[in-house]
């Protein structure tokens, strides 16, 4: 009998728990999925979307034309489309792709091949991916990301332009993960941006990220304000370690680890702390002691340039 009680009462507060996480999940700061977008969009903010990888292929044959949507393939099956007419002249053609589904998947590097779907006439069956590979594939923004822009957004309500304006600006475009803003930097009333875009191996924006951004917070900057969108420079920190044990899994966990710091706490101009990165590296997985020797001191790069990982010693 106490067991049958026991069971139907574990399942009763079973439900209750549940209840009370599905009561959670009303609130921004818990929201998961179909209601943190919902709150999303209450204040004017959408779950930026899955890009797809782009980049351009090498073909081989005689003199034809390759027409658009023309399809290639993968080893594994990925699809990828021709976006635009490619015409062979003396034999070799650089023709544009994109991949078919969006996302980091797609990437491929330099010197990879892809096959047609089905032959073309006179083409060969191989085409090879040109430099710089195909990249730019960008996953559909997660619920954490969401909700930082979001509880950013609650926290910072727009005032017609104030500094939390154009950080929240800036992180609303594609890519775009941490942002600063500097006011009066080139004089009165002028506003300088600069941004990283984390999700990517070198989180330095291009000139075609500035330029997305520039545009983006144009639309909406106050008309009077002087407004220069630019990305920092690298300061990368190198590393002397010693390391016990010093095993490649090891290796392995100060990295993520020393990677996951210098994403949190830099920014241009800022300060890194070397307890914090010996706080870091004894947080790794497996390490029970360690020796840093290089940085010496605390990290402070020039103003307009960010900390990144720099290239570690393992003493």
């Amino acid at each position: 009998m106490l067991n049958v009680l026991a069971r139907i009462h574990a399942g009763a507060v079973d439900g209750l728990y549940g209840a009370l996480d599905d009561v959670a999940n009303f609130l921004p700061d818990r929201a998961e999925k179909e209601r943190l977008a919902r709150w999303a969009s209450i204040f004017g903010l959408t779950r930026k979307a899955a890009e797809a990888a782009s980049g351009s292929v090498v073909l081989t044959g005689s003199d034809v034309t390759v027409p658009a949507g023309t399809a290639l393939t993968r080893a594994d099956g990925a699809r990828y489309i021709l976006t635009a007419d490619a015409t062979l002249d003396d034999g070799t053609a650089t023709a544009a792709v994109a991949a078919e589904g969006a996302g980091t998947a797609g990437a491929m590097a330099t010197g990879q091949l892809l096959t047609f779907l089905s032959p073309v006439a006179g083409v060969q069956a191989t085409a090879t991916v040109a430099a710089p590979g195909i990249v730019g594939g960008v996953e559909e923004e997660s619920d954490d990301a969401l909700r930082a822009r979001l509880l950013l957004r609650i926290r910072n309500p727009v005032r017609g332009g104030s500094a939390s304006d154009y950080v929240v600006w800036a992180r609303e475009v594609a890519e775009v993960t941490r942002a600063w803003v500097y006011e009066n930097a080139s004089g009165l009333g002028t506003v300088s941006v600069l941004f990283v875009c984390d999700g990517r191996s070198v989180i330095i924006p291009d000139s075609d990220d500035v330029a997305r951004v520039a545009a983006y917070i144009a639309d909406r900057r106050p008309v009077c304000a002087a407004v220069t969108v630019a990305a920092p420079v690298a300061a990368p920190i190198a590393f002397t370690i010693a390391l016990t044990p010093d095993t490649a899994e090891v290796r392995a966990a100060v990295t993520a680890e020393l990677a996951d710091l210098i994403a949190r706490e830099g920014e241009p101009g800022g300060t890194m702390l070397i307890s914090h990165m010996r706080e870091a590296i004894s947080l790794a997985a497996g390490e029970t002691d360690h020796v840093l020797t290089v940085p010496s001191g605390n990290f402070t790069p020039s103003a307009g340039h960010i900390p990144t990982l720099g290239a570690i010693t393992w003493a």
